[in-house]
């Protein structure tokens, strides 16, 4: 899977299950402070990212995450070289 690829997926389930406006979303967007992302959405980013990218998010991997490009990079770390 291409990097362009998972960000095209991130931001549709970005859009479509989180409800979160599509001018928001960019690479040095903060998860938290700039798309609102609290702890009730991270849970249905796990689900989301286990059904769409086949694996499970580590809440420990995912502890110097804060942007969207780095959650990317985290996505991109699990799935591109599969």
């Amino acid at each position: 899977m291409t990097r362009q690829e998972i960000e095209e997926k991130v931001r549709e389930f970005l859009i479509d299950d989180l409800e979160i406006d599509e001018e928001k979303i960019a690479p040095e967007a903060q998860l938290k402070d700039d798309l609102g992302i609290d702890s009730l959405d991270f849970v249905d980013i796990v689900v989301i990212v286990e059904k769409k990218f086949g694996f499970k998010i580590k809440p420990e991997e995912m502890a110097g995450v804060k942007t969207l490009g780095q959650f990317c990079d985290y996505i991109e770390s699990k799935v591109g070289n599969q």
